[in-house]
């Protein structure tokens, strides 16, 4: 059965917030409510764990801890609360437009290759994407082609994910994301094209877009 990590921990300093950003309200329910929402709706989900700030009490019918100084620290120990299972999804709660969908569609795309450790949600980049020196002037313009957004949900070979969160607090913390652990590991990763929809909140404007795009979901929608 397919477990679920929500990283949570975040503040909500970005957005002006006077709480965890996890719990800015968007839409009529906390941020936070509508990954649970959306995972809590799949079957197969057997057990969703939240990463959240210390301190903070974990919503109705997912187990609770405390996240890390780090984004991968907070899934190591979300992992270790969770117990059997095996996928597992990790997701951040700052997506809140996650769906039961979107979700299936990438376990589904790990579950037919074989030879891959994780499969993760992500869209081509669509702006012309260019490097910059320490001084501002642009050293190099990347080809677009083979450049992707990467988003969550993630989803993991537990055996996989476990090995790449076996490293140093150090490598931790440079870990933007968990797949990059899992590459660097040795990992085989493939990406599933997604809806550049998926949107991920950081600032006011994104937390409007949000709302307009999930207020147009039925009432029962996750």
């Amino acid at each position: 059965m397919t477990i679920a990590l929500i990283v949570a921990a975040g503040s909500g300093e970005r957005l002006g917030a006077d709480r965890p950003k996890a719990l800015v309200e968007v839409a009529g329910r906390p941020m936070l409510q509508w990954s649970i929402d959306a995972l809590a709706a799949m079957g197969e989900v057997q057990r969703i764990v939240v990463a959240l700030p210390p301190g903070t009490h974990a919503p109705p019918g997912v187990i609770g801890v405390d996240g890390g100084s780090t984004r991968s620290e907070s899934v190591r120990r979300a992992l270790a609360a969770a117990g059997d299972g095996d996928p597992v999804i990790v997701h951040d709660a700052a997506r809140p437009l996650l769906t039961p969908a979107l979700a299936r569609e990438v376990t589904g795309a790990l579950q037919r290759d074989e030879q891959a450790a994780a499969a993760i949600a992500a869209a081509p980049v669509s702006d012309t994407i260019k490097r910059v020196d320490a001084g501002g002037a642009v050293s190099e313009t990347l080809a677009r082609d083979s450049l992707w957004a990467v988003q969550t949900p993630q989803v993991f070979r537990r055996g996989a994910l476990e090995r790449a969160l076996d490293v140093s607090e150090d490598l931790l913390a440079v870990a933007t994301d968990d797949a990059w652990l899992v590459e660097r590991s040795g990992g085989r990763v493939i990406v599933v094209n997604v809806s550049g929809e998926n949107l991920k909140v950081t600032t006011p404007l994104d937390l409007e877009v949000a709302a307009l795009l999930l207020a147009r979901r039925s009432p029962e929608q996750p």
